[in-house]
């Protein structure tokens, strides 16, 4: 389909109005906002950990009325159930001719925006529920399959403080999230405003900014971003150095047990796309790469028991790489 530069800019400057949108009710975050929505862009999910209070729930919740789709969430508890997030088959009679059949009745997975909270406090049966709608996007049940509404987007929220009574994520499921976002506490400056903000009698209005045709079309146009060939060398040679058994650099060796895989590397291509479209530009510089890179390889890049023992992070081998791994000249 051909489109005017006109209704491009218009439809680009639709994602600068959404985050002023989220802005109404989530205060400072500039970050954290920036990579839902990248990760929205792209066509992919977000995992948001954070401690209690520093307004997940609320950052997915606000987002979703800024969006005109449907949002459903789900809480997670320890004796939830797949059917319960995926759907389950119930008897019905036909009043006509009185046979009775069986009909799907379709779970709250069945809606664009899906905010999966406190992910971490469901069993491992009721987590994988998740993996084919995440990757494929439709459900499996009795034999029939269901395909999901697109745009279709998962916001998973974990607490790392809690031990007692979860279950982690398991590394494949963990490599379906596009981004893992750590949420930091707010500053001094933003916390007096959040205080200010949240226990006065004024009331925020959000409006929906843009619906489900143009957010297709955005993740459409988000592919069409160029990138050039020393570019996506670039991302391949950062994604193999993850990986212990091929990495030139020594400190992956000393401290890393399993490096990224191929997702990583299309993770990276298309997020970077995304940053770079959400500034404006048509195509990828070196910034969006390195940018992108901490939330892409977070969740992806497994750390050894020393690395665990001495508080080094995934975080501080991308620090590493982008250090070591020689840049393209033409994009330095």
């Amino acid at each position: 389909m051909e489109r005017s530069e006109t209704n491009l800019k218009i439809l680009i400057s639709k994602i600068s109005q959404l985050k002023s949108e989220i802005q109404k009710v989530i205060v400072g975050q500039d970050v954290i906002i920036e990579e839902m929505l990248i990760a929205l862009m792209a066509g992919g999910h977000c995992l948001l950990e954070g401690v209690p209070g520093l307004a997940k729930t609320l950052m997915v919740k606000t987002m979703s009325q800024a969006l005109d789709l449907s949002f459903r969430r789900i809480q997670f508890t320890p004796d939830l159930m797949p059917t319960d997030i995926v759907g389950t088959e119930i008897l019905e009679e036909d009043h006509v001719t009185g046979k009775r059949f069986f009909k799907f009745n379709k779970g709250p997975l069945f809606a664009n925006i899906v905010l999966a909270d406190e992910v971490n406090r469901t069993p491992p049966k009721t987590q994988s529920a998740l993996l084919e709608a995440m990757q494929e996007f439709e459900v499996t049940y009795g034999g029939q399959t269901y395909p999901l509404d697109r745009p279709f987007f998962i916001l998973a929220t974990q607490n790392p403080i809690e031990q007692a009574g979860t279950y982690p994520l398991p590394e494949a499921q963990l490599d379906r999230f596009l981004l893992y976002i750590k949420i930091g506490y707010p500053t001094a400056a933003e916390e007096s405003r959040i205080l200010s903000s949240t226990t006065g009698a004024k009331k925020v209005t959000i409006n929906p900014i843009i619906g489900a045709e143009e957010i297709k079309e955005l993740q459409a146009i988000t592919r069409e971003v160029s990138i050039s060939d020393d570019l996506i060398t670039y991302v391949s040679e950062i994604i193999r150095a993850t990986r212990p058994d091929t990495t030139t650099v020594p400190f992956v060796k000393e401290w890393v047990r399993w490096g990224a895989g191929p997702r990583a590397g299309q993770a990276l291509i298309l997020t970077a796309k995304a940053r770079a479209l959400f500034y404006g530009r048509y195509a990828v510089i070196m910034d969006d790469l390195q940018t992108m890179a901490y939330p892409v390889l977070r969740h992806r890049v497994l750390m050894n028991f020393k690395a665990e023992a001495e508080n080094v992070s995934s975080d501080k081998v991308t620090d590493e790489l982008i250090k070591a791994i020689s840049k393209p000249k033409a994009n330095i």
